[in-house]
């Protein structure tokens, strides 16, 4: 979607890539909570720790590191911090993962348990916060109550994590790949419906299912569809 410039301002050369594990190799003057050696993750949607929004415990959108598709310099000086040849390479949402090093902002840099491998905790800077966050930070599920989750990509298996946390009785998976169905059943998902099976709208099987509606229903694929089906097959 950014490699083709769909909808936004096209800005190249870029190094592109959002989400990452990795090494300090070294700090800016004036960062404390971070020292070379420390074992980090990028976080595309920073926290400056000061703003109105880093400090509510409602919001993490912060005033100055949120994501911004069409900056593609640091907000520090307004240089990129990449280049080839005499020629700037610039970044993107503040992270620029696809790279053996990377620069960004202190902010949008969160400090890991060492012990965690970084081959795999690496998902935890986008995919797995995106998902697990939503669940349990917004639609909190109630123990004993059903969720719908539409899209059982990472993302998605990371939202059913978090019904399953909290103890919801009935995870329904909902894709339209019917191969990805068994391994949500290791993240909670117990029961499973593709649109494609049926010859009506996934909301209504997912409404008869459920006796009317489930409690919760949570949208990982961005399809505006999809949304409409979310919204639609959750209980009056």
């Amino acid at each position: 979607y950014f490699w083709e410039a769909k909808g936004q301002t096209p800005l190249f050369p870029r190094i592109f890539g959002h989400e990452a594990g990795g090494i300090v190799e070294s700090v800016g003057e004036g960062v404390t909570h971070l020292q070379p050696g420390d074992h980090a993750l990028p976080v595309f949607t920073g926290e400056c720790g000061e703003c109105l929004h880093c400090k509510s415990e409602e919001s993490n959108m912060c005033d100055l590191l949120r994501i911004n598709t069409d900056r593609g310099v640091m907000i520090n000086g307004g240089q990129s911090r990449f280049s080839i040849k005499g020629q700037p390479i610039y970044h993107f949402v503040g992270t620029s993962t696809f790279s053996e090093y990377t620069v960004v902002h202190a902010g949008c840099v969160a400090k890991i348990n060492p012990a965690a491998p970084l081959d795999k905790v690496c998902i935890l800077s986008c995919g797995i916060c995106t998902g697990l966050g939503a669940t349990i930070n917004v639609a909190k599920p109630k123990p004993g109550s059903s969720v719908a989750i539409f899209g059982l990509g990472a993302v998605g298996l990371a939202a059913a994590e978090g019904p399953r946390i909290s103890g919801a009785t009935r995870i329904i998976g909902v894709d339209l790949v019917s191969s990805r169905f068994e391994l949500a059943k290791k993240f909670g998902v117990n029961e499973f419906v593709n649109p494609k099976d049926h010859n009506k709208p996934v909301q209504e099987v997912i409404a008869e299912m459920t006796n009317g509606g489930v409690d919760r229903a949570v949208e990982c694929t961005g399809s505006i569809q999809a949304m409409i089906s979310a919204f639609e097959c959750v209980h009056d």
